[in-house]
């Protein structure tokens, strides 16, 4: 499928052709995220998507969900997108949906018009890395936007019709800010208001600048259940209208999945009981976590 190094994609993408319209990611600061660091950010030409489009007809012509990759394809210039989008339902008999990664800062970028452009061409789901709500954790971390900014994002997001999927990470204030982390999250999660909420649990990268930071002492990690005492806070304090929740992800200790708000008292109670119990033997070993 001419992909160019290691490509990631949502635990929900699972059974989605992934199509590799751009190589990397073009923020690609962040410091807990290692994950484009070997590649330089570039959007594919024409020529090389539409060779990409026909390999993935060959492979699987009744495809119904595609995920357009790498890190944050939603960079791509919207006319060009449009073009890919058309493309794929004209070629697809069955595609039902195409997920995207949004960075905030190329989502701001573009204007509700064109959002709105992008889901009546077939856009269907765009994948936000809010991370955190804090705004101290978003500068350290070297995300890129304001909290009032990330809101503004998603919100740009659901106006035009989008299904929004936000990540945050659990852990990424380390000891010292973990409080704030979970309410500030909660307080900007709850402000956008999206459709998916998964919640990942921080995994420290070797050569990550974060690595560098727990090993000078400046960064302390959260122990197991000091990160779902954590995701208790921020479970407690969301307040959505209709929100599908999973932390299904290999980097979490404790996959959990609710549709909030109606299942978020059970979801507490269950967080309550392996907390309260320290119920270590139903979290997932260090070495089963993984990115």
């Amino acid at each position: 499928m001419f992909y160019e190094g290691t490509i990631y994609r949502p635990p929900s993408e699972a059974k989605s052709i992934i199509l590799q319209i751009t190589v990397g990611c073009q923020h690609n600061a962040c410091t807990f995220c290692t994950m484009y660091k070997d590649k330089s950010f570039r959007i594919k030409s024409r020529s090389e998507i539409s060779d990409i489009i026909t390999t993935a007809l060959a492979q699987d012509s009744d495809a119904e969900r595609i995920f357009l990759a790498d890190g944050d394809a939603i960079a791509v210039e919207s006319s060009l997108l449009i073009e890919v989008l058309d493309r794929l339902y004209a070629t697809f008999p069955r595609l039902k949906r195409v997920g995207i990664y949004g960075g905030p800062k190329d989502i701001l970028a573009k204007s509700a018009k064109e959002l709105a452009d992008l889901k009546a061409h077939g856009l269907t789901m765009v994948y936000l890395g809010v991370e955190s709500g804090n705004a101290g954790i978003l500068t350290s971390v070297c995300k890129g936007v304001t909290p009032e900014q990330m809101i503004t994002a998603g919100q740009k997001l659901r106006e035009s019709g989008l299904a929004v999927s936000c990540t945050v990470i659990i852990g990424l204030g380390g000891k010292d800010l973990s409080e704030e982390h979970a309410l500030d999250t909660a307080r900007v999660i709850s402000a956008i208001d999206p459709h998916y909420l998964g919640a990942l649990t921080l995994m420290v990268a070797p050569n990550s600048p974060l690595a560098k930071a727990i090993k000078g002492g400046t960064f302390h990690p959260l122990t197991p259940l000091e990160s779902l005492a954590e995701l208790r806070t921020l479970i407690h304090e969301l307040n959505v209208t209709h929100c599908v929740f999973r932390s299904n992800h290999a980097s979490n200790y404790l996959p959990l999945r609710a549709t909030l708000p109606n299942e978020q008292d059970e979801l507490l109670q269950t967080l309550d009981n392996v907390i309260g119990n320290q119920s270590l033997e139903r979290l997932r070993p260090e070495y089963w976590r993984g990115f």
